[in-house]
């Protein structure tokens, strides 16, 4: 018997899988409330209520009652620490009933943030 699991890794496991590059950070799966701040093109200055469902050092999904556009510039504000940091739209999902998927990366590391230790 062949104990050597080295090769059956590339072959049992499909490719995007084992060429996927690693995250940063580690993820939470973590409900935070937060406060969304952006310009908008029409409307001017907008503000809306919001959470995360996954959150890390780098950034969050957030749940977003407004569509939001690919690069869009917003300030966050976590309801419980009342931190503040600014931020960037780099991902958009699908709506849901609960509002938009939006993936935001903070403009810095934050590593307390969250308010949750990674």
């Amino acid at each position: 018997m062949n104990n050597n699991l080295s090769g059956k890794w590339s072959e049992n496991h499909p490719k995007d899988l084992r060429t996927s590059p690693k995250r940063r950070a580690p993820r939470m799966n973590c409900r935070v409330p937060v406060s969304i701040e952006w310009n908008g093109t029409a409307t001017g200055r907008c503000v809306e209520t919001g959470f995360t469902r996954v959150v890390n050092a780098y950034g969050c999904l957030l749940v977003s009652p407004k569509e939001m556009e690919l690069q869009q510039v917003l300030r966050v504000t976590n309801l419980i620490t009342c931190q503040r940091s600014d931020a960037a739209v780099v991902w958009k999902g699908a709506r849901r009933p609960d509002g938009w998927d939006v993936g935001v990366e903070l403009s810095e590391c934050q590593m307390d943030f969250w308010g949750v230790e990674f």
